[in-house]
């Protein structure tokens, strides 16, 4: 509405000026209705056009798969587990949960099985199959401290060499000498870090963003060899609509993330770590023409974390939680929109 009054501030004068020719002169009455019968339905259709968009499809990424492992677990005393087959399993059972609680919806998986699909495919995955929300499924890793134990000894060899005697009678003297010297085992210690966070793309990083969505809503082409559109990305009318269509879908992401974070937190009762603005390394998020979000769904570096993560009853918790959340959502969305046209409607 705000882009309504706006251009109703700008086009006030040429009302104006139309009304006013039409009581000098009756030629200008025909005219004038021809000239604001068009300007009259873009009004109608501002107050108009917000009718409630449905979620008819969702997205569901699980993160790496095929050669990309991912994080794996490589502490002492890990499972062993690899992210792929943790995201892959979560995801699965998300999806299942989503078809029950939303039979109305089209949800669609990036992957059934164990394949790669690099960040750029995915994104086209989602953007192909037209998707109003992408939901990307992660396990966390940190860098881990290494630690040592002494684990026995050993006898080590070593010499040491000194001189003696002076001029043409000097002479060196190497001596053998024996010592106990420890055995020592390295290995990786667990991190003491764990819960599950929900990262969204940041609101400063658009340009990407922007890109995808030019070959949507704005009907712009960024094809590298297309000559036949030439857009000024430096123009002011390009970095409004820019910001316009980056600001829509991170409001979105923001609140989809908010919610995911209390449901998994209330369903769980694992650490919940927040969510979190990103402006690096998740370039599947900006390359997509909908509200997105990835959820790290635990540390595969985390004792407590991994087990639970490979565990039957934690997979289902996560998948349980993140669908509730996105139906809440979805409810949020839809009826806050109704809502908001229905009063524009009455004013």
């Amino acid at each position: 509405m705000k882009i309504v009054r706006i251009l109703f501030t700008h086009l006030k004068p040429i009302f104006e000026m139309l009304v006013l020719k039409t009581f000098r002169r009756p030629f200008f009455v025909a005219r004038s209705i021809f000239l604001m019968l068009p300007l009259m339905f873009f009004f109608t259709a501002g107050v108009f056009c917000q009718t409630p968009k449905k979620i008819k499809t969702i997205i569901v990424d699980p993160g790496h798969g095929g050669q990309d492992n991912g994080a794996h677990g490589d502490y002492e005393g890990t499972l062993g587990s690899l992210e792929k087959n943790i995201t892959l399993a979560i995801s699965m059972k998300l999806v299942k949960d989503l078809q029950e609680a939303l039979p109305e919806v089209n949800i669609i998986p990036t992957r059934t099985t164990d394949v790669y699909m690099n960040v750029h495919e995915k994104a086209k995955f989602a953007n192909d199959h037209h998707g109003d929300l992408f939901v990307c499924i992660h396990a966390d890793y940190v860098d881990l401290k290494t630690g040592s134990r002494i684990v026995g000894y050993k006898t080590e060899t070593y010499h040491t060499t000194k001189y003696v005697g002076k001029g043409k009678h000097r002479k060196k003297v190497v001596t053998k000498h024996t010592r106990e010297v420890p055995i020592r085992h390295y290995y990786k210690i667990p991190t003491s870090r764990k819960g599950t966070s929900t990262l969204i793309l940041s609101a400063r990083q658009t340009n990407d963003k922007v890109k995808a969505l030019e070959g949507g809503d704005l009907g712009f082409n960024t094809e590298d060899d297309d000559s036949s559109t030439v857009i000024n990305y430096d123009s002011p009318e390009y970095k409004a609509s820019a910001l316009l269509y980056s600001t829509r879908y991170f409001k979105k992401s923001y609140l989809l993330a908010s919610i995911i974070q209390e449901e998994v937190a209330k369903s769980t009762g694992r650490p919940d770590l927040g969510f979190w603005q990103r402006e690096k390394g998740l370039w599947v998020l900006h390359a997509t023409q909908m509200p997105a979000v990835l959820i790290e769904t635990g540390f595969i570096a985390n004792y407590d974390d991994e087990r639970y993560l490979n565990s039957e009853k934690g997979q289902e918790e996560i998948a349980q939680a993140i669908a509730d959340a996105i139906v809440k959502y979805k409810s949020q969305v839809e009826t806050a929109r109704t809502i908001a046209n229905t009063s524009t409607t009455q004013q």
